[in-house]
């Protein structure tokens, strides 16, 4: 009995240790999510703040006379819900013909050389891309000659396939088993179909991931629809909303609207642009967020 005592205080010892390290962990941990977090708390009270509140700097993270003039002038204008429209249809188009061509590309790269000659080099032809790409110049050049400008096509096809991506979809698919590949050539199944029924599956998990990536890319990009758009009402939400907020451009506006900007206060309206702009990767990260962590990790780990 005596030579047990020390056992149990040494398991004591460690119970104590445990619990602060886990009271220390949750409190930073807690502190690293309000830091996260108070900032668009804030950018929520402004935009919800009345002008002479904001101006007077006494707004932090409790609305100062709650009005929605903001969100009433950017949500009532035709041109706002038209550009909007714009990103949605982008952000659909763009995702799904990432999501295919990552497939497609990261099936037979993840093949080992004796069952895919070649492989290496065609694998080095994506990765260079990462280090040197084409240029803005030649990218614009190669966009007009194909006639692709103040079309769709323009802001999704240059950003077709994202190395990045592809080398997590890649990794992804090297830790699928060979033994069930093999069993579905045996059973008949081509290439084509052995990656739609048995990879893609046991891959959700990473394109779920490759989803959400695709999607916050192609919501968040603006430049490309200034340079490819000259027609304004073929211009994404963000290039919009940069025109208006940033550049004061008011070409597309008409004087009813221009008055009305008039009487906004400039940082209401901008947190205002962010709340609006966020709120459909909000809307679709829970139904993705399962996934994003087992995603990242197998799918950053060589296989």
């Amino acid at each position: 009995m005596v030579g047990s005592l020390p056992k149990k205080d040494g398991l004591r010892r460690v119970g104590v240790g445990r619990r602060v390290f886990q009271g220390v962990n949750l409190t930073l941990l807690v502190l690293m999510a309000c830091l996260c977090l108070l900032p668009f708390i804030h950018v929520i009270a402004v935009s919800l703040s009345n002008n002479s509140y904001i101006d007077a700097g006494m707004v932090t993270f409790w609305p100062m006379g709650v009005t929605t003039q903001s969100y009433q002038y950017l949500l009532s204008k035709t041109s706002f819900w038209n550009a909007f429209r714009i990103s949605v249809y982008r952000m659909v188009l763009g995702t799904s013909i990432n999501l295919v061509l990552l497939c497609l590309t990261a099936y037979p790269l993840s093949k080992p050389e004796h069952k895919f000659h070649g492989r290496t080099l065609y694998a080095w032809f994506f990765f260079i891309t990462m280090l040197v790409n084409g240029g803005l110049i030649p990218t614009y050049m190669v966009v007009s000659t194909l006639k692709l400008r103040n079309t769709l096509w323009a802001l999704v096809l240059p950003t077709a396939v994202q190395v990045y991506d592809l080398i997590l979809m890649l990794n992804f698919f090297r830790q699928v088993p060979g033994e069930l590949e093999d069993a579905a050539l045996i059973d008949g199944a081509g290439h084509f179909r052995t990656m739609l029924m048995i990879y893609v599956p046991i891959s959700m998990p990473a394109i779920a991931t490759m989803t959400l990536f695709c999607m916050v890319n192609h919501w968040n990009q603006w430049f490309d629809g200034m340079l490819y758009m000259d027609n304004t009402t073929l211009r994404p939400l963000q290039t919009y909303l940069r025109q208006t907020l940033i550049g004061q451009d008011f070409s597309f506006a008409d004087g009813d609207e221009i008055a009305a900007f008039a009487n906004i206060n400039d940082r209401s309206l901008r947190c205002a642009q962010i709340i609006i702009a966020t709120i459909p990767i909000l809307c679709s990260y829970p139904f993705l967020q399962r996934y994003f962590v087992k995603g990242i990790i197998v799918g950053s780990v060589k296989g």
